[in-house]
């Protein structure tokens, strides 16, 4: 009986063993990854605050108006917007080198560029841990925003799904604080929005004449997130979009806005995240006619690239199009969250158009990929009226401060894939 106890009490003490040996090793990695992810945040700020500042002839600077509480940039020329998306900056240790590519890329496309204002619809921020290393969506937003202020350039975030996840560390209004931090950010234009309307960041940014007329009214949505705010809804694609009360806001803002217009109602873009249901509507009914042109539909540029249902936008539709169409102001609306998409269609009189993505981190292998990587200019003339068109980052017109990484031009899914 004495052995078998002593045998107990010998194999009880190696697994004691084993689990202070395991706790000691899973304790030296973590503090090995810790430590590589504050050396790794560091060094991708320390490069953002290095490509050096955005050169102007004559840059706008807008100012706060005080009837409407909107900034507002006036000019007599045309306004010049980029169009960026889903940047997908991880801010983790896993993600360092990716984070660098976009920081380089994103610096090279503003300066050559040279826009009044870059408008990021979405996914700044991505902090997947089993691809970023980190839970922590702050270090992405800081290192973007510190980006933009060394280039000194003027932009307006709105919010994607991956910014703010459910695991993330931080919510909507803890981002929204950062973004608002006007003594740290001076250039970045976002404004929280009104609290009893859904969502983080519905907002505004005028263009007005010499004359003090408003020419273009830029509307910012937050399209939310995942259907239910739970974390399965982005495992099975279950996304939201901008809800009801975000369409009164729309129109009782623009209401506003046109009463202080002397009567004259605006003209005025629309930008957010993830793409209307229209978009999809738009598509399956080209797809449907052999890709050709219908009454309704009239295709501009660009392409599909993804692959299942290729538009992933929400089955919920709480009536934003149809307040476009009813309002008659919102000429186009621009998004991202797809991000192999490219498409800019006319359906009903309304310009939907996917802009370029940034990302080198979601996609797997998607790095190696360059023919959907870029961004979109859109150009906003006196009159209101606006064109707007792709710009792939390989271009050589794009210096960039580090070489840029070497890619394929083929497209990240066969046509078979597109096409399911």
């Amino acid at each position: 009986m004495k052995t078998k106890t002593k045998d107990k009490k010998k194999i009880g003490k190696r697994i004691l063993k084993i689990l202070i040996i395991a706790l000691m090793i899973i304790a030296i990695l973590t503090g090995i990854f810790a430590v590589v992810n504050v050396i790794g945040i560091k060094s991708n700020k320390n490069f953002a605050s290095s490509v050096g500042k955005t050169e102007y002839e004559s840059q706008l600077v807008p100012e706060l108006d005080e009837q409407n509480g909107y900034y507002t940039f006036t000019t007599d020329r045309d306004f010049k917007i980029m169009q960026l998306t889903d940047v997908h900056i991880g801010g983790g240790f896993m993600s360092i080198k990716k984070d660098n590519m976009a920081i380089n890329a994103v610096a090279a496309m503003v300066k050559e560029e040279k826009p009044d204002l870059v408008i990021v619809t979405g996914d700044i921020a991505y902090p997947v841990p089993f691809q970023a290393g980190t839970f922590n969506n702050k270090s992405g937003a800081e290192i973007f925003a510190g980006l933009m202020e060394t280039l000194g350039v003027y932009w307006a975030p709105v919010y994607g799904n991956h910014d703010t996840e459910a695991y993330s560390y931080y919510d909507r209004e803890d981002i929204s604080e950062l973004y608002s931090n006007k003594e740290k950010y001076p250039h970045c234009l976002f404004q929280p929005g009104d609290e009893s309307v859904d969502g983080w960041g519905n907002y505004v940014i005028n263009v007005k004449n010499s004359l003090g007329e408003i020419t273009q009214s830029l509307y910012m949505f937050d399209s939310n997130a995942y259907l239910n705010d739970g974390i399965l809804g982005g495992v099975t694609w279950d996304y939201d979009c901008v809800h009801e009360n975000q369409v009164e806001w729309y129109k009782s803002s623009l209401a506003q806005i046109t009463e202080q217009n002397g009567g004259v109602q605006p003209k005025s873009l629309a930008f957010f995240h993830i793409a209307p249901k229209e978009m999809r509507d738009a598509y399956e009914e080209y797809k449907a006619n052999d890709f050709k042109d219908t009454e309704d539909i009239k295709y501009i540029y660009g392409k599909m690239g993804e692959k299942g249902v290729v538009v992933y936008s929400s089955e919920k539709n709480y009536g934003l199009f149809d307040s476009f169409l009813e309002t008659g102001s919102t000429q186009g609306v621009f998004f991202g969250h797809d991000h192999l998409n490219s498409m800019s269609i006319l359906y009903k009189g309304i310009r939907l158009t996917y802009g370029h993505s940034v990302d080198y981190l979601a996609y797997s292998g998607i790095s190696k990929y360059g023919a959907q990587r870029g961004c979109t200019i859109i150009n906003v003339s006196p009159d209101g009226h606006f064109d707007c068109y792709l710009e792939n980052y390989y271009q050589d017109k794009y210096q960039t401060v580090n070489p840029k990484e070497d890619v394929t031009m083929d497209d990240f899914y066969t046509a078979e894939e597109i096409a399911g």
